[in-house]
């Protein structure tokens, strides 16, 4: 498990815990997207229907390979 510290928004520092693998898939989409991690983070968060940031982000990346996929 890796803790990363991201900041939401401009504004709102948080850290967020995220196995290996899916920290690996969060920065490889992030470089799909020309955008950085905070960025993507933001979206996710801005969207999310979750209660924890963290499982937001799993659904968020499982979604994208997903659709990867088809």
């Amino acid at each position: 498990m890796k803790k990363i510290s991201v900041i939401i928004a401009n504004r709102h520092q948080t850290s967020i815990s995220l196995e290996e693998e899916f920290w690996q898939e969060l920065q490889d989409i992030a470089k799909e997207k020309k955008s950085t991690i905070n960025q993507l983070v933001t979206e996710i968060d801005s969207k999310r229907e979750h209660e924890n940031l963290s499982s937001a982000i799993r659904v968020y990346i499982l979604k994208h390979l997903k659709k990867k996929q088809v």
